[in-house]
């Protein structure tokens, strides 16, 4: 009898649909969730914190773009650090960290996806979110063109909600232009030390540019389509960032808005019961979204990691009608239901934003071992200068000091 040839993924993933794979993953994860938590630490000035991690994730992002064309695999960043490096007990551990966050990060969207359902439905946000992990589960094992598809509709539903919640801030306020100017921060130690700790939080927003570059084994023309994708992502975010947590912050009271999972509800307080009950389904959908999506991300880096062999090779197996790894797909999910049953959404951001930093660090100093070490990269492959993965370096070990300074 003869064996059995082993399946591969299936590349299906165009630019807009890849775009919309980031955008869900970055948009549900952070501001439906975290602007409360963010606000706590930084006050009227949570929206500055929003820029400061974009600048950290921007250089990072070009970094990535260079690398995913360089190493257009699943598991990016541990084959990038693979590559840069050459140790293999190095390759496991950013392999594994990228795994944790994207676990980690499905937990804590899952809890806030349960806060937004609980406004609507009376049972309890534990329970809730076990089923909203469970149901995802089953979508993510379905199959990538599907489940992409289907994320990229929530993706679009995520982005008319916050066109939501900026046109009903500013109904709500309408001079709220003229208050704008109070969200420049004075050049105060205290001031800054908030900031830049609510940055750290901030930073949670953004995880998702590297989500593509995990899914490269599914992308039409990845050299053309990776690092379209992942500088899109990046500057859409950084704008709807930006624009709906200046809105948050200047209409609604911070004593409502510190340290609740469901922030943007509160926009819609005066906004009538039909379009509260649609902003609550847009948030719904847009929180699931982000589990999703992460937890399509940190399938495909068990399964790659498998595939490099530093994993068990069951965990490469691809089942032959959905063309997805549904055996880490499993593995991932019982992982978020754990995470997700035992900690609190703000030490669950805090503790992906941290991991995400260790694996942008080694990155970025991957890239520069490359840079200093090889010849510049021929066919097509996105370049960026060697100065651009050593401030993404230094950027990020900054801003890992100051979460462990400010604990």
């Amino acid at each position: 009898m003869m064996s059995q040839q082993p399946v591969d993924l299936a590349r299906k993933l165009t630019l807009p649909l890849l775009v919309l794979y980031g955008l869900g993953v970055t948009i549900g994860a952070g501001i439906y969730v975290l602007v409360g938590a963010t606000a706590a630490e930084a006050g009227i000035y949570a929206p500055i914190s929003f820029l400061v991690a974009a600048v950290v994730v921007a250089f990072t992002g070009f970094s990535y773009a260079e690398l995913a064309t360089r190493h257009p695999v699943s598991a990016g960043a541990a084959a990038y650090v693979d590559a840069g490096f050459r140790s293999p007990p190095l390759t496991l551990t950013v392999g594994l960290l990228v795994a944790a966050s994207g676990i980690v990060s499905s937990a804590a969207v899952s809890l806030g996806a349960a806060a937004y359902i609980a406004d609507v439905i009376a049972l309890p946000q534990t329970f809730l979110a076990i089923v909203v992990i469970l149901i995802i589960g089953a979508i993510a094992a379905w199959g990538i063109l599907e489940s992409v598809t289907i994320a990229a509709i929530f993706t679009l539903l995520e982005i008319g909600g916050l066109g939501l919640v900026i046109f009903f801030g500013i109904k709500a306020d309408p001079g709220i232009l003229a208050k704008s100017l109070t969200l420049l921060p004075p050049l105060e130690l205290s001031v800054w030390g908030g900031i830049l700790s609510a940055s750290l939080l901030a930073f949670f927003a953004f995880v998702g540019f590297e989500d593509i570059a995990n899914v490269a084994e599914e992308v039409v023309e990845p050299h053309k389509t990776l690092p379209r994708g992942i500088l899109l992502t990046l500057a859409i975010t950084a704008v709807l960032y930006f624009l709906v947590v200046s809105v948050v912050v200047l209409v609604v009271p911070m004593s409502q808005l510190a340290d609740t999972a469901a922030p943007l509800a509160f926009v819609f307080d005066e906004a009538g019961s039909t379009t509260s009950g649609i902003f609550h389904g847009i948030s719904i959908i847009a929180t699931t979204n982000g589990v999703l999506i992460q937890i399509i991300m940190a399938s495909r880096v068990i399964y790659g990691l498998a595939k490099q062999k530093n994993l068990p090779a069951f965990l490469t197996a691809v089942n032959p009608v959905t063309r997805t790894p549904v055996v880490a797909t499993v593995v991932v999910v019982a992982l978020v239901l754990i995470f997700a049953t035992l900690l609190p959404i703000a030490e669950l951001a805090e503790a992906t934003s941290t991991l995400i930093l260790v694996v942008f660090c080694l990155v970025n100093l991957a890239l520069i071992r490359m840079k200093r070490s090889e010849a510049a990269p021929s066919g097509g492959v996105f370049a960026v200068p060697i100065w651009v993965p050593a401030a993404g370096l230094l950027l990020s070990v900054m801003l890992l000091i100051t979460g462990f300074l400010t604990d």
